[in-house]
């Protein structure tokens, strides 16, 4: 059974992946941290909440990050357009009378669980990387006791999808990435290259949601706008919703639909560039790339089996009970 902290900031996308890794049977959901970014953290902490409560999830909710990892930075306006007034599409402000974060901060939670569970501990990180980035400062002895960190982020021989260089995560909080990413615990990064090659279809999901009842409704209901936008942005490439999140879960349980390269991967901080990820591939190396030699190799996906993908996370979704 695999320990997954889920680092979110829900968000449309990354309801499907909560309840994804809620009813994965070979995953133990042990924490939801959240993190702002698709909206403020006050939104996406009680976005969280109210999923917790709507699918009965055990897991506890630690708040996180309201703002970037270096404090001086800008910080960005939520993408309102993309995932809603306040994160989970249509739901404005959801209920969350009686509910109750845990009393620790996200980065704390992540500390304690880690070292309350070492080696054992994956943590699926789907929003900007500012608690990692957090929690390594707090306690850089981490690094060595967590089995996993895979990320949903970054834009590899791919364009961005906020700026022509850098995936949203990544750009959010540029500083927060390049430290996550050069820490020595094992990192594999899912970009936008793999993410672009999966999407749902509205019938997909409504087929799912007709199967599941009143959880796989609410999931229906609150991506709407979400197939909305991608049905706006007009892209040919894909029909439906793209689960860029949903990929960084799948991961989790079934690493062997995905094919990686190796090598250190940094993040340019500041510039036009800023927020662009960028990996130097140790099979080639070069010799004057002292900017990225002294970090660990850290694992890029560059191949997916889509159908195959899609189809773990149909099947898992259809185990959701009423």
């Amino acid at each position: 059974m695999q320990k997954v902290i889920y680092d979110t900031d829900p968000g449309v996308d990354d309801a499907m992946a909560l309840l994804f890794l809620e009813n994965h049977p070979d995953i133990d959901l042990v924490g939801i941290t959240t993190v702002f970014g698709n909206a403020y953290i006050e939104e996406t902490t009680n976005n969280a909440l109210f999923l917790k409560r709507e699918w009965n999830i055990a897991a506890p909710v630690a708040k996180g990050a309201g703002q970037h990892f270096e404090p001086n930075r800008v910080s960005h306006i939520p993408p309102r357009a993309i995932h809603g007034p306040t994160g989970l599409g249509p739901i404005i402000n959801p209920d969350v009378t009686g509910l109750e974060t845990d009393p620790r901060d996200a980065p704390q939670f992540i500390i304690d669980t880690v070292r309350a569970h070492p080696h054992e501990i994956v943590i699926v990180a789907v929003g900007r990387m500012t608690n990692l980035a957090n929690a390594l400062s707090r306690d850089p002895g981490i690094a060595s006791l967590v089995k996993q960190v895979v990320v949903m982020g970054g834009a590899f021989d791919h364009r961005g999808n906020v700026t022509p260089a850098a995936e949203a995560n990544i750009h959010g909080d540029p500083e927060a990435a390049d430290k996550a990413f050069t820490a020595p615990w094992p990192v594999v990064l899912i970009g936008l290259n793999i993410t672009h090659q999966t999407s749902m279809t509205r019938a997909e999901l409504a087929s799912i949601a007709e199967a599941t009842g009143a959880r796989g409704k609410l999931l229906n209901d609150l991506s709407q706008e979400y197939f909305d936008f991608y049905d706006r942005i007009g892209d040919d490439s894909f029909e439906g919703m793209i689960v860029h999140d949903s990929c960084a879960a799948v991961y989790a349980a079934a690493p062997e639909l995905f094919e990686t390269r190796s090598g250190p991967v940094r993040v340019v901080c500041g510039g036009i560039a800023d927020g662009q990820t960028i990996q130097m591939d140790e099979r080639i190396g070069f010799g004057m790339a002292d900017d990225w030699r002294p970090f660990p190799s850290q694992k890029v996906v560059t191949g997916i089996d889509a159908p195959a993908v899609l189809k773990v996370l149909r099947e898992t979704l259809l185990l959701v009970k009423s």
